[in-house]
């Protein structure tokens, strides 16, 4: 979202229900506190829903929601600091 495409959503039709609120046919909950700062949140009368994905405590029941703007990856730094240490030998003798 950084280079500036950035969509603007609006709940209109949608209904506030007991189960949570319904847009397009998808009963929606409301985001949880591992949501906060996320670009994504759109506020709806009392409460902020996240337009990607309408359960956003199951997006993080496994770690990292994909869809976060706020939140920073590891795998970066994890790749970098796996080198097999033959091949890392042989570069070394090249002179790489």
């Amino acid at each position: 979202m950084a280079n500036g495409n950035v969509k603007a959503v609006s709940f209109e039709g949608a209904v506030k229900t007991p189960e949570g609120l319904s847009f397009k046919g998808v009963i929606m909950q409301p985001v949880i506190d591992k949501c906060e700062g996320c670009a994504r949140m759109v506020a709806f009368e009392d409460q902020n829903y996240c337009p990607s994905y309408p359960q956003p405590a199951r997006k993080w029941a496994l770690g990292v929601c994909n869809f976060a703007t706020h939140a920073k990856t590891q795998t970066g730094t994890q790749a970098k600091s796996k080198v097999n240490p033959l091949k890392a030998s042989k570069r070394s003798v090249k002179g790489r």
